[in-house]
């Protein structure tokens, strides 16, 4: 007997894309709507600050979850350019640019995030750009290719790897950013500095403490001018200050919202039949035991699979260890778990994490707490990720483990819950 029911998906991002592929996966025959406000297919974002922005071939083309035909030939209905205005969760129908209703069995939300931007004189002008789709990776790689003094504004991974980027390009880089260290929020003062040294070393300047006060410019961006009357000379200016969900269509239909949309640990919102999963969600996530919303790539990826089960009406249990990763210059990286300034007593390192002769360092650090593994991140170090997320799964639920074989690199990881 054919499934009648229609599944929508608003958010054609890659946790959407993941949710559809999922649906047919596990043989789900019903309709599926997915709808995006952008121009082009669903692809994943973290080659436009990194692969793309440095101008590698073929990085553009990679960043597409699928091929075009697919959604055609998976029968999934890919409705771009397209907004949905109005959520009506008691009719169980959606409102599309504000004219055509669209009723939905089960909805799923993943809607994302924007960028957060700067209110200041001058932010409109030319010169002045951010960095979230792929058509501003597009416009930005074509800036850095002629751009003579850059000023990136924020000092998280975004501004970090664009002003790597900026250096690969051969511009003059400055960053401004408000706190003390790069990334000090996400990695405390011990890892960040490692990310001042390293940018340091390739000829980055910071101006720490600082917030841009205006824009100036005739017809164009010339300079930054910051808090404390500096000014900066720039012909490009790239704001990384952080994003923000995209909230106001869960709002819209009435549903539970704070610091994203909130979900429990099946990706349920609070609305009968309606889910969500990505950027998007404030999760109750039962291995840390807090609500969180996290922003990285895997937990689209990861997300948009797990939501996919859920429409389904698996079981699910959405409990993955945060992860994310960077690239900048000569250090690779790779994170799991969490674990906020505050949280942690202490920070153990496997190997030095001492930028030598200009090259960047192997290591692995450990954010740790009464013994036990809230997070780790290994740097030029590879294939650790298990062992890692395994240490940090055991922390989070209260194993400790024996300090000083944790620092000690003759000590296989994997054996240290032994």
């Amino acid at each position: 007997m054919a499934d009648e029911r229609t599944f929508v998906i608003v958010g054609a991002g890659l946790a959407g894309a993941k949710a559809a592929e999922t649906l047919r996966a596990d043989g789900f025959t019903g309709k599926i709507i997915l709808i995006g406000e952008e121009t082009e297919r669903p692809y994943e974002r973290p080659p436009l600050s990194k692969d793309h922005l440095h101008g590698k071939e073929g990085a553009r083309e990679k960043a597409f979850v699928r091929e075009p035909g697919w959604y055609a030939e998976h029968d999934v209905d890919l409705r771009l350019a397209t907004r949905v205005t109005h959520l009506d969760i008691s009719l169980k129908k959606i409102v599309l640019d504000g004219v055509d209703e669209l009723h939905y069995d089960k909805l799923l939300l993943t809607t994302g995030s924007r960028v957060r931007t700067l209110d200041v004189p001058g932010a409109q002008l030319p010169g002045v750009r951010y960095l979230r789709t792929v058509d501003e990776s597009d416009a930005l790689l074509d800036h850095l290719k002629r751009a003579a003094n850059v000023v990136v504004v924020g000092a998280g991974w975004i501004g970090l790897e664009t002003a790597a980027a900026a250096r690969h390009h051969g511009a003059e880089v400055t960053v401004v950013e408000l706190a003390d260290l790069p990334l000090q929020r996400v990695l405390g003062d011990e890892v960040a500095t490692v990310y001042a040294e390293l940018h340091r070393a390739h000829g980055v300047t910071f101006r720490f403490g600082a917030k841009v006060a205006s824009f100036k410019g005739s017809s164009a961006l010339e300079s930054v001018v910051l808090d404390d009357g500096t000014e900066l000379p720039a012909d490009l200016a790239v704001v990384g200050v952080g994003i923000q969900p995209n909230t106001e269509l869960a709002v819209d239909g009435g549903l539970a919202v704070d610091n994203g949309i909130l979900v429990d640990a099946g990706l349920r919102t609070s609305a009968p039949d309606v889910y969500a999963a990505g950027d998007v969600v404030n999760l109750d996530h039962p291995l840390l035991g807090r609500r969180v919303r996290v922003e990285h790539w895997a937990n689209a990826l990861n997300g948009g699979k797990a939501a996919g089960k859920a429409l389904l009406g698996e079981d699910v249990t959405y409990d993955r260890v945060p992860y994310f990763y960077s690239d900048q210059y000569d250090l690779g990286m790779e994170y799991s778990g969490y674990a906020s300034p505050g949280e942690y007593d202490q920070v153990v390192f496997r190997g030095s994490p001492a930028i030598a002769d200009g090259k960047a360092p192997e290591f692995i650090a450990f954010w740790v707490r009464d013994g036990r593994v809230l997070a780790g991140m290994n740097a030029n170090v590879w294939d650790v990720t298990d062992p890692i997320q395994a240490l940090v799964r055991a922390g989070h639920q209260g194993r400790a483990v024996d300090l000083a074989k944790l620092a000690d690199p003759a000590v296989p990881l994997d054996k240290l819950l032994d």
